[in-house]
């Protein structure tokens, strides 16, 4: 008989309960179900042709994008004999690109590695008063893969995720607090 592993009662117990950050592979479903289904068998990781995915806290698989990106090749949820994962023919998750105001472009240089990266076009850089061009990101466009983060010099790209994507291009520039 296997006991579940509850990782959000176990912060409890010791005084730290908050939500996870953890990004789990692509089609996973609601966190607090996919801790308490997971039997931590790693073979989601062990499929991973993109070597992307990694043991993270208490044993669980997190997706690490400073590593590569996503193709949503479905391997990992081909792996899986447990029931994580939503059908592949729906959005794999709704993670989206940001940058935070350590991007290049906000010291005045010219870096464009993450819109080079994206394949959907998703980033984009627009001319601003001033004459510098600045990144923004079409959440309607943007996949998700990861793609931009590893490719980033100042680690300003990563991949976080979002409730709701408007149609239109957001400024994708936050501070290092979180706030716009």
């Amino acid at each position: 008989m296997r006991t579940a592993f509850n990782s959000q009662k176990r912060q409890l117990l010791r005084g730290r309960l908050s939500r996870s950050n953890a990004i789990r592979p692509p089609w996973s479903i609601d966190e607090a179900d996919f801790v308490d289904r997971c039997s931590r068998c790693r073979r989601c990781v062990e499929h991973c042709p993109e070597q992307i995915l990694q043991i993270g806290s208490g044993g669980f698989p997190e997706v690490n994008f400073s590593l590569g990106e996503c193709t949503f090749c479905a391997d990992c949820v081909s792996a899986c004999d447990e029931p994580l994962f939503t059908s592949t023919q729906h959005k794999p998750w709704n993670h989206k690109a940001t940058i935070s105001d350590r991007c290049l472009v906000t010291q005045s240089v010219v870096c464009r590695s993450c819109a080079e990266q994206c394949e959907p076009e998703a980033i984009r850089f627009k001319l601003q008063p001033g004459g510098l061009a600045m990144p923004a990101v079409d959440l309607s466009r943007c996949n998700g893969c990861g793609a931009c983060v590893p490719v980033c010099p100042t680690q300003a790209v990563t991949v976080t995720v979002t409730h709701a994507a408007p149609a239109d291009s957001t400024p994708i520039i936050v501070s290092n607090n979180g706030a716009k």
